[in-house]
């Protein structure tokens, strides 16, 4: 008997349609990055948004009641109204570029406003405020460099403007640390430290990145005092001196909360509580009546506090208590870079 051979029948070979990689253009490189969009496009496009947002208040606010919102040229003292009111709106106007960048970044980042303790750091921020002021100021007076002349409110009026005068300079805290060491800060380290893993193949890229972004924003911040009346150069040495402070306080802390408090509580017991001089500026209705007395080098002069050299020991003693009692936290991480599978040849089988 014979059998035939079973022979499976041979299927036509279907040419398959080739796998095409497509690589990023030259155009989507230049704009986004391994991390999403470049760094420098974000910090472009969050001040152009910032810029419009004011222009745009601005203008209505013009339309409405022409000349609001201006102080008069050459103002030495700030009112009540126009802190709350500008600040107010500064503040808001920094939160809102903030929230659409996160969005269109679509990273789920919280650019130091995140944590679990936020409202615990920001009140351990206003009391360490109100403790150092009050230590410089009380120096001062004590070496006779500040006298006190007066008390200026009294009864009901101490809480009321006290209480006003401490919103506004909360908002001063959230407006100045947002737009300096805020999404700006984070956006930056983001950028260098992508830089410095790139030249120097480092596990402390992010670190340097951080460090090299404080001392550029803090050099933005001491430029924008150099407008304020009554400014010198060593007020403007402190200015520098204190964005380094408050930078040390978020690298430390991974938020920007308790540089908020800080801020705040340091401008309230300068403007309203010791009635001196910040940065040159006069708060309207404050509690004491002072006046700087012997060499501006120690006194500050019309700069106030902030321009005695003392301030930079009032600062290295601020920076201890941020070593010593502030909780560690991240603020920025590189994210690993993953190494690309090689790729396999194709197995053709017949």
């Amino acid at each position: 008997m014979t059998t035939d051979a079973i022979v499976p029948s041979e299927q036509p070979l279907v040419p398959q349609p080739p796998v095409i990689t497509q690589r990023p253009s030259t155009l989507r490189k230049v704009f986004v990055g391994p991390e999403g969009i470049r760094a420098v496009w974000s910090i472009l496009l969050f001040i152009l948004i910032f810029a419009l947002l004011v222009a745009a208040v601005m203008f209505t606010a013009n339309k409405l009641r022409p000349g609001s919102g201006q102080p008069p040229k050459g103002i030495s003292e700030i009112t009540l109204k126009f802190e709350l009111i500008n600040e107010t709106m500064l503040a808001a106007l920094t939160l809102l570029a903030t929230w659409i960048m996160a969005k269109v970044e679509r990273r789920g980042r919280s650019y130091g406003y995140g944590g679990s303790k936020k409202f615990q750091q920001f009140v351990s921020g206003l009391g360490c405020g109100i403790v150092l002021i009050s230590i410089l100021v009380l120096t001062l007076w004590k070496s006779g460099y500040l006298v006190f002349e007066k008390r200026l409110i009294f009864g009901a009026d101490v809480v009321r403007y006290g209480v006003l005068w401490l919103i506004g300079f909360c908002m001063v805290g959230v407006f100045e640390e947002s737009l300096t060491r805020g999404f700006i800060l984070y956006t930056l380290t983001r950028g260098l430290a992508g830089l410095y893993q790139k030249i120097f193949k480092t596990r402390h890229s992010a670190a340097l990145g951080f460090w090299t972004a404080a001392v550029i924003l803090s050099v933005i911040f001491f430029l924008g005092h150099t407008g304020n009346p009554g400014e010198s150069p060593v007020g403007l040495l402190s200015v520098f001196a204190a964005g380094m402070f408050f930078c040390l306080s978020i690298w430390r802390t991974g938020s920007i909360w308790w540089a908020i408090g800080m801020h705040a509580t340091w401008d309230w017991g300068q403007s309203f509580l010791f009635g001196v001089a910040d940065s040159g500026l006069m708060a309207q209705h404050h509690l004491l009546a002072t006046h700087p007395q012997g060499r501006a080098l120690l006194s500050g002069g019309t700069t106030g506090p902030e321009g005695s050299i003392l301030i930079l020991a009032v600062l290295a003693l601020g920076s201890v208590v941020i070593l010593v009692t502030l909780p560690r936290g991240r603020y920025y991480e590189r994210p690993p870079v993953l190494a690309q599978p090689e790729p396999q040849p194709a197995i053709v089988v017949a």
